[in-house]
């Protein structure tokens, strides 16, 4: 007896088919991730390029600038031009001001937005839709629309006529404090609607629990619905802090004798050509060549710069995980 098992041989015929597909689906993928990465390409050249360019000019003198075959690499590499910009600038006086502003700026910013988002968020009342439309559409007035009252109301500072003269506070920094502390500050409407949407994506049940444990409202703020808002302080304190570190239009309006970045940066070619005592001669057909301050101009930026790219790349984790988790979230 044949105690052979003829065993049947496996049916092939279906396995082409899912093979083209597979690698048309493998294709397809393929090619779409190098759309994404050309496109993420071209993005970063034209962000970086301009970075690069003047990153490469502020080492050079300015024979080079004329010479095609220095365009990016200098033929004649100096540091004469941050020793003048550092000089012009003050730099570390700048440095320090600068900081400690955006510091304090930032920190109330987010404390001022935090409540006005969460009372957004979760408290209804009427005309609470009004309200929110007026601090999105903040974010559509143009900062020179303002500029005459927002002088003139820190010029002569009354608090609604509490006060039996008004005050003086222009060229200090307490109108950028208060703006900050009132929620009006700059970007403030942005922060609010970050804040606002945040809140409104947390479950209602964390709030709920810590009523029947016997927690107040400014008891479930502080210690059940901040700890959760980590990723919306950060982003936020991120945003308010190179916002206001690159604000030129409230420093100069309101502030115009601090020692600040924006205004000392500003300022380079004018102090250069001023120590040269050159009188009412036309520095840069004198002595002076455009070409030159703008290589001045150039090492200010990337002194203005560097402390911004220090940051971000300290906060560079936290800043990621922040933006995708508040993208979940709200």
């Amino acid at each position: 007896m044949d105690t052979a098992v003829h065993r049947r041989a496996p049916d092939t015929r279906g396995d082409a088919p899912r093979r083209r597909r597979y690698r048309l689906i493998k294709a397809a993928t393929s090619l779409a991730r190098l759309c994404m990465l050309l496109i993420v390409i071209g993005i970063s050249y034209v962000i970086l390029l301009p970075i690069f360019s003047k990153l490469s000019s502020s080492f050079m003198i300015e024979k080079d600038l004329y010479d095609n075959a220095a365009k990016w690499i200098p033929r004649h590499f100096t540091l004469d031009n941050y020793r003048l910009v550092w000089q012009y600038m003050n730099y570390p006086t700048a440095l320090r001001n600068s900081t400690v502003l955006c510091a304090i700026v930032s920190l109330f910013q987010v404390l001022s937005c935090t409540l006005v988002g969460y009372g957004f968020a979760r408290f209804r009342f009427r005309g609470s839709g009004i309200c929110f439309s007026l601090v999105i559409f903040t974010l559509l007035v143009p900062p020179q629309v303002m500029m005459t009252p927002l002088y003139l109301n820190f010029r002569f500072f009354n608090i609604f006529g509490i006060l039996p003269e008004p005050i003086n506070l222009i060229n200090t920094y307490y109108p950028v404090i208060f703006m900050s502390l009132s929620a009006t500050g700059l970007k403030n409407g942005l922060f609010i609607y970050i804040f606002r949407q945040f809140f409104k994506g947390m479950p209602n049940e964390l709030e709920e629990a810590a009523y029947v444990d016997g927690a107040g409202l400014f008891t479930t703020f502080a210690r059940v619905m901040l700890p959760s808002a980590g990723p919306a302080l950060i982003i936020v304190f991120l945003f308010a802090f190179v916002w206001q570190w690159n604000d030129y239009f409230y420093s100069s309006l309101l502030m115009s004798g601090a020692e600040l970045l924006p205004g000392a940066l500003q300022s380079i070619s004018f102090k250069y050509v001023e120590s040269l005592n050159l009188g009412s001669v036309s520095a840069i057909d004198y002595m002076i060549t455009s070409q030159f301050l703008s290589i001045l101009d150039n090492a200010g930026m990337m002194l203005f710069m560097a402390p911004l790219l220090i940051l971000y790349g300290a906060m560079q984790r936290y800043f990621v995980q922040s933006i995708e988790r508040t993208g979940l979230v709200g």
